[in-house]
């Protein structure tokens, strides 16, 4: 049974006991495939529990912005330059997630920018990197209390976590929630067909990498909506603690 939205609701508004900030014990992970609403679930699972969202994605977006602004041409990037870059790179917690920092400061434009945007998973493919980035994802789950979305964050990052949650949606409803993300209004059929091709193909790419933990509970998100879905993960992480 899926808690209704009044659980969150009664979170979010402090009715209900929240979980405090300095309780480092909390490490929840989401992962799923693409366009399956892990970071906005997370964001809103951290708020309400207190704790800190973890994106590692922005922490990818960050070393990508780091190398270009190193210059020269990508084909010339080597996995020991951007390691290089980097060591400029840092997360700093911030009111309710962690922000990716480069050369001292946020840049988020920059992160979320075509530049970046293009290169990210160039740099994401390289093994070395991927051991930094988890390293330093670690690190800062050992500080906090998270929530961290990703790929692998149940498998490779945090195989101990306290609960490890794998979201998926059929690839015509992501579809349909990127489509309205991106123009605001509901998908005309050549776009459900054009992003429907385009996330089943992603999937096919990405499918050894994003697998879910073998003790992960699944939580279809197709049907329902994302304060349902918020709720459900909530209340699934309060039991946890509990036990």
């Amino acid at each position: 049974m899926i808690p209704t939205a009044r659980l969150f609701l009664s979170l979010a508004s402090g009715s209900c006991s929240r979980m405090s900030p300095a309780d480092r014990s909390l490490t929840v992970t989401i992962d799923g495939p693409a366009a399956s609403g892990k970071s906005s679930t997370a964001r809103m699972v951290a708020e309400a529990l207190g704790a800190l969202h973890l994106d590692s994605g922005a922490l990818y977006r960050g070393v990508t912005a780091a190398r270009i602004r190193s210059g020269g041409e990508p084909d010339g990037w080597t996995e020991r330059s951007v390691l290089e870059a980097a060591e400029r790179v840092t997360l700093a917690p911030g009111a309710t997630t962690f922000v990716a920092h480069v050369d001292g400061a946020p840049c988020e434009d920059e992160l979320r920018g075509e530049a970046v945007t293009a290169l990210v998973s160039l740099v994401a493919k390289m093994p070395h990197v991927r051991q930094w980035v988890n390293r330093t994802l670690q690190a800062t789950a050992a500080q906090h209390a998270v929530v961290a979305d990703g790929r692998d964050m149940g498998t490779t990052v945090f195989p101990e976590a306290t609960l490890k949650v794998w979201l998926v949606a059929i690839a015509s409803e992501r579809a349909r929630r990127r489509v309205l993300q991106r123009t605001g209004r509901a998908p005309t059929a050549a776009e459900m067909a054009s992003e429907t091709a385009d996330l089943e193909a992603r999937d096919r790419k990405d499918s050894e990498q994003t697998r879910p933990a073998a003790d992960a509970v699944w939580l279809d998100t197709s049907g329902i909506t994302q304060p349902e879905q918020v709720a459900q993960v909530v209340a699934w992480a309060l039991e946890r603690q509990k036990a």
